[in-house]
């Protein structure tokens, strides 16, 4: 379309969007977003828990899109794997801020300056369509005046986008609904904001799905064939915008939706649906995102133009605006389903009903027509000031309320900076023991991410049975005095472990502006040391100038080692070790695969004052790792020594390491060695054991491995693990351990197509085992292939050994492939026998 034909004809379709109306709309819109940028420029608090989350995701994709590969469809499922419960849209808009102006909170908070915008233009021109551009108006400027909406536009979480695009995609379908002409137009718009709507939060179909479904009904009752295609095709197509996503994470967001309501309503103790005060909630709470002042102020104009006729004789009441038929109707279709699917949810929160708020500015607005005009300017005004009051500054840092902090900074970039000092090279876990709004694993990850991602804040300490591994496994900690917050139960013997088990020393400390202490402790002795020399030329080859290890060992037990590793920068951050313990009779061996520094290495260490932290491929490092392995119980007694090969997993080479002479001594009556915890690749091969035996173990399995992910924040002990084994699989291709391992390690990873080929493996190797069908079954599954998991079930269920998962995995692979009949008859006998079992 020629652009003079595109700016004519725009005055036609938003023909009350010009100067005596738009003006004042602009002015609204301005006054938002300089409040908003006042408040960020002044604001000296941190974020609290959500917030810090979601500005640490932004940051995890502007990193992803600094080094694209656009026609990798690899990198395209890891870009998605990086927000695996949540739709990434919010961060991906915020990415091109980040590249621009740098990597602030102020920064990402500018794409709200877009959402403001579009909720005002889509609230006033709906206002302007279905009843006057006066109602429109007011109803946008009651927006910029909801404590509801105020709150949540300087909190980077997902509400107050939703809101926006929740008011363009009801826009847009009132528009398509209502319109003449322009009709394609309407449903090229509704198909884009509904597509990105989905693609920025799931429970927007909380708000759309009953006029949606409202509509496309109506349309098929009156056989208008062709809009119900177009809207239809619109519905779908949508797909193409939000699909990929969903694609890949679909069953993180059914577990993750299900933690998100019945858990967390269960803990929060939220009424039960089968009460009243659970579908009476919302209506009584409605006044705290709107105020108490608006809505009483609007009701009453409501009443008031309701009993027009009866107030006549009493005192003139102005004449009611115009509504365009239908509209009443329209409106309370909206709500009324919003409000059903909202008090279905059974986590209930205030917060949950926010996108319903632009339909009730309108209905509010309209009742504000029914005063004069110095009644409507006093209702605002009365609200402006309480809305000023409650945001007025402090010097005390309340994030449960929305205030400008303006008193001492918090020191958390402080601490993200002596870390990195201390530790230039590395990248560092924090555990974090106290979870306040002020201080908690969140926010100090998120200033750790803004470092180049080289300190990652975790909290540990969560189950009793976990501190011992907790306190042995990470070198840095953070207390606080005073309250902690909301801590675990285990929270207390953890810092004892800590504080007073004397492998810790008190590092730094900072006062906090509540008047408590940040401590910040470190490990007198880290398991992993680097120095650097200054060589002025490329490093020769890889290393290994000692290893210490005790002489005798009892096999089934932990055993420390130490390794002395020199080499060049980049050997060190990218190569991995096969390290092999072999018994002199050729045919007992355990290995110790695992990753110079254990994956730590930073790929840009920290800028510093020395040549080896600016050019690193100027200098030659010397890596100190104090490890625990595990010689397995089944172990012949006897000799055993070392040798070492270096894999790249780029190429796929290996070399060999010359390792010094050393060797070690099995024998099961030696005394048992204090050792640290085994590496994490050690530990995950362990887990996977549980694997042959079926699922009785997982719960306590799985429970590790979150244990074991905090440790490592990215998780590259999965990337180690299904490296190293690869490797010796192809030496070795019959051992059944290595192959559930690798298999294991794809299912962490999220990628079920990757753990379909390492299942088809543990099936070769496995033949016998039922549940290696089983687990081929249920990643055919994850991976949306239901008739190659039928398959599988065929092959398992075929074999002598019953398991009584079989009935419940065949139900659900008929039910996703189509074959209801067969679904419905295996699927309730397959629940009946898994609970009983």
């Amino acid at each position: 379309m020629h652009p003079l034909s595109l700016a004519n004809r725009i005055p036609q379709i938003f023909p009350a969007f010009r100067k005596p109306w738009g003006l004042p709309l602009l002015i609204f819109w301005a006054i938002a977003v300089v409040i908003d940028r006042l408040w960020l420029a002044i604001d000296r608090g941190v974020p609290d828990w959500d917030t810090a989350d979601y500005l640490t995701g932004s940051l995890n994709y502007w990193w992803a899109l600094q080094t694209p590969d656009w026609f990798s469809g690899e990198w395209w499922t890891n870009l998605w794997l990086l927000s695996s419960k949540i739709p990434p849209f919010i961060y991906l808009i915020t990415v091109p801020f980040h590249n621009l102006f740098g990597l602030s909170s102020q920064v990402a908070f500018l794409p709200y300056i877009a959402w403001t915008g579009l909720l005002l233009f889509t609230v006033f021109d709906l206002g302007q369509h279905l009843s006057s551009p006066r109602v429109g108006l007011w109803a946008a400027a009651l927006c910029t005046l909801f404590p509801g909406l105020v709150t949540f536009r300087f909190h980077y979480v997902l509400d107050y986008p939703l809101v926006a695009a929740t008011s363009t995609i009801l826009w847009s379908l009132t528009r398509w609904r209502n319109s003449q002409h322009h009709r394609g137009w309407w449903a090229i718009l509704f198909w884009l904001s509904l597509g990105l709507g989905v693609f920025l939060k799931q429970s927007i179909a909380l708000f759309l799905v009953v006029p949606i479904l409202w509509t496309l009904g109506a349309l098929l009752l009156s056989r208008q064939w062709g809009r119900f295609l177009q809207l239809g095709a619109a519905v779908v197509g949508s797909a193409l915008i939000w699909g990929w996503w969903y694609r890949t994470n679909w069953l993180l967001v059914l577990t993750g939706s299900k933690r998100a309501t019945i858990t967390a309503a269960a803990e929060q103790g939220d009424p039960s649906l089968q009460t009243l005060e659970a579908w009476t909630y919302y209506f009584f709470h409605l006044p705290e995102p709107i105020s108490w002042v608006l809505l009483l102020g609007s009701l009453g104009g409501l009443l008031l133009l309701g009993a027009r006729r009866m107030m006549e004789p009493i005192f003139k009441v102005p004449k009611a605006p115009p509504l365009r038929p239908g509209t009443v109707r329209w409106l309370a279709i909206i709500l009324l389903g919003s409000y059903f699917f909202s008090s279905l949810n059974p986590n209930k929160n205030p917060r949950y009903i926010l996108p319903m708020l632009p339909i009730l500015s309108l209905i509010l607005a309209y009742g504000l027509m029914a005063w004069g005009w110095r009644i409507r300017w006093g209702v605002v005004t009365l609200t402006a000031l309480v809305l000023a009051f409650q945001l007025r500054p402090i010097s005390v840092f309340m994030p449960t309320v929305s205030r400008v902090y303006v008193g001492e900074p918090f020191p958390h970039q402080e601490v993200i900076a002596s870390l990195i000092e201390e530790q230039p090279y590395l990248r560092t876990t924090l555990g974090v023991l106290p979870s306040t709004p002020s201080l908690n694993q969140h926010n100090l990850n998120y200033y750790g991410a803004r470092a180049n991602f080289q300190v990652y804040g975790r909290q540990v300490g969560i189950r009793e049975q976990d501190v011992a591994a907790d306190v042995r496994s990470l070198s840095w900690f953070v207390t606080q005095t005073g309250d902690p917050g909301s801590v675990p139960s285990a929270y207390e013997e953890t810092v004892r472990r800590v504080e007073e088990g004397g492998d810790f020393e008190l590092w730094r400390q900072w006062p906090l502006p509540q008047g408590e202490t940040l401590n910040l402790y470190r490990r007198q002795v880290p398991p992993i040391r680097v120095t650097a020399q200054e060589t002025g030329q490329s490093p020769q080859s890889l290393q290994l100038l000692e290893v210490t290890v005790p002489e005798q060992v009892a096999p089934g037990t932990a055993v420390p080692v130490t390794y002395e590793w020199e080499g060049a920068a980049e050997t060190i951050r990218d190569g991995v070790l096969l390290v092999t313990w072999q018994g002199t009779d050729g045919e007992d061996f355990w290995i110790h695969d695992h990753a110079i520094s254990q994956r730590e290495w930073m790929n840009q260490p920290a800028p510093g004052e020395s040549l080896c932290q600016n050019q690193p491929q100027r200098c030659r490092f010397r890596v100190s790792e104090t490890l625990g392995m595990f010689p397995p119980a089944t172990l012949t007694p006897g000799t055993y020594g070392l040798s070492v090969q270096l894999l790249h997993p780029k190429t796929g080479t290996i070399e060999a390491i010359e390792s010094p002479p050393v060797q070690v001594t099995v024998d099961p009556n030696a005394a048992v060695v204090e050792a640290p915890e085994l590496d994490l690749v050690t530990q995950l091969r362990q887990f996977a054991q549980v694997l042959p035996q079926g699922i009785d173990g997982f719960d306590e399995m799985f429970g590790e491995i979150a244990r074991i992910n905090q440790y490592d924040p990215v998780q590259d002990y999965l990337d180690v693990a299904i490296e190293s084994l690869e490797a010796r699989l192809q030496q070795q291709p019959q051992r059944a351990d290595w192959a559930y391992t690798v298999a294991l390690a794809w299912i962490l990873n999220k990628r079920a197509d990757r753990a379909i080929e390492a299942f088809e493996r543990v099936v070769a190797v496995d033949s016998q085992n039922p549940y290696a069908y089983a687990y081929l079954a249920v990643v055919n599954l994850l991976d949306l292939h239901p008739w190659a998991a039928q398959a599988a079930i065929a092959q398992g269920q075929a074999l002598p050994q019953d398991i009584p998962e079989w009935q419940f995995l065949d139900g659900v692979a008929s039910l996703m492939g189509g074959n209801l009949w067969r679904a419905v008859r295996e699927l309730p006998s397959g629940l009946e026998v898994m609970s009983a079992s």
